[in-house]
Parts: C-alpha cells; sequence; structure tokens
C-alpha cells in the first residue's frame, strides 16, 4: 500500500470520526408539541369551517367535517353530527338539527355539561355561550369585541333547533352553495339571555348577508363568522 494511500485512509477516518462526534453532540430533534385531546367530549364548535362558505357538500359533507375533527381531538370513536338542518326541496321533507344530535347530554372538552337533552338545549337552561361553547382542541373563540371576531355559527333552524318552511333559502341550498341564498346564523358568544332573544340566540340569531348574497366564504367572515359548526356526539 503506497503512503499516499494510507495518508488518504488516515484522513478519511479521522473525518468521519469527527462528524460521528460532532453529531452526537448535536441536541435531539423536539418532538412534536401534544395536541389536547378530549376523548369523553360531546359537543364542540369546530375551529375552522371548510373554507368555502355554506356549501358544505350537504349534510353529508358537514358530518365529515365534525368526524375528521373529533377523531384529531381523541373523540372520533362516537359518530358526530353537525348541527343543522335542512329545507323542503325536490320533494325531499325538511330535517330538523334537533333530530340529528342523539339524546345528550352533551359536555365540552373541559367536561362541563352544555345541555341535559334536546328539550334543555333548546330551553332557557342551557349553557351554551362563549365560555362554554368550546372548539375540538378547548379553545374559546374570539367573539364582538375581538377583531376580527367569528361568533357566527351556521344551523339553518329557528330557535326550537327545527327547519324553516319551504320558501326563504335560510339554509344556502341545503348547504350546498356559496353563491345564492342565505344561512341562518347563531351566536356562539350568547351572553346568557334566554333565546326568547333572538338577537342573542346561539342557533337562530340572524341571516347571512353580503355582496355575494349571503353564502360565499367572504359573505360569511363579513357578517361575523367563518363558516363554522355545532358538532354534537350523537351516541
Amino acid at each position: 500500500m503506497t503512503a499516499m494511500r494510507y495518508i488518504f485512509i488516515a484522513t478519511f477516518s479521522a473525518s468521519a470520526l469527527a462528524a460521528a462526534s460532532a453529531s452526537a453532540q448535536q441536541p435531539a430533534a423536539p418532538a412534536a408539541p401534544t395536541q389536547p385531546q378530549s376523548p369523553n367530549m360531546g359537543f364542540f364548535v369546530t375551529s375552522a369551517g371548510l373554507g368555502k362558505g355554506a356549501d358544505l357538500g350537504g349534510l353529508e359533507g358537514a358530518d365529515k367535517h365534525c368526524q375528521t375533527l373529533a377523531t384529531g381531538a381523541g373523540a372520533g370513536a362516537k359518530t358526530w353530527r353537525a348541527y343543522l338542518s335542512t329545507q323542503p326541496a325536490d320533494g325531499k321533507p325538511a330535517i330538523n338539527a334537533r333530530d340529528r344530535i342523539g339524546k345528550g347530554p352533551w359536555t365540552n372538552f373541559k367536561g362541563v355539561a352544555i345541555a341535559q337533552s334536546v328539550d334543555d338545549l333548546h330551553g332557557a337552561g342551557n349553557k351554551m355561550g362563549m365560555e362554554t361553547s368550546l372548539t375540538e382542541r378547548g379553545q374559546k373563540l374570539p367573539g364582538v369585541g375581538w377583531a376580527p371576531n367569528v361568533h357566527d355559527a351556521l344551523t339553518g333552524s329557528q330557535t326550537d333547533g327545527r327547519a324553516f318552511p319551504a320558501g326563504q333559502d335560510m339554509t344556502c341550498g341545503n348547504w350546498t352553495s356559496s353563491t345564492k341564498g342565505a344561512a341562518m346564523l347563531g351566536h356562539i358568544d350568547r351572553t346568557g339571555l334566554t333565546d326568547t332573544d333572538q338577537a342573542r340566540s346561539w342557533n337562530s340569531s340572524h341571516p347571512s348577508r353580503g355582496n355575494d348574497g349571503g353564502c360565499s366564504q367572504r359573505d360569511l367572515v363579513s357578517t361575523g363568522g367563518a363558516g363554522l359548526l355545532y358538532c354534537f356526539a350523537a351516541n
């Protein structure tokens, strides 16, 4: 073996040992932060909408969104439903939000009961409001006074949780359109007044509005929302 080859091998070995030593001294990459989870949760407000205004892909698409977010929060073993009504159309009957969400009781991310039953949820005794209507990650959403605020939730429902009759569109084409119609909205940050005061109702405060008609993402944002949903565990 020539002297030049001995020099090359020695130099390569020294470089490899130095690189290995430097690598061993490097701190380990930080572990990804653990997302908060609540497997016993039975109710939440979506932390984000689907981004297409009130076009949710119908009830099926909305339910899938609830299920996906619940699964990420450790509560995917339950069957989740979006609190949405649909109106009579194309020979199909109305569907009431109150009939889709199970019997209760429901607790939020922190284990606080927001209602014991369907009737309780739609009565004066429910605990829906800014401090309790938390996301699937246990976060409080920005309400009135925040900039921007996202205190509107899509519901398409009357205060009793039932659908509006055929006629004026309050469900953006039964949650399939971002270009025509309007959506009835509830206030996530309801301040404790009874739901007989519709302006403070958690599920039926006012319809969406805007330059595009009321169903686009831009319209929902300008009205005071982001296309968020209430999600309930139906079992």
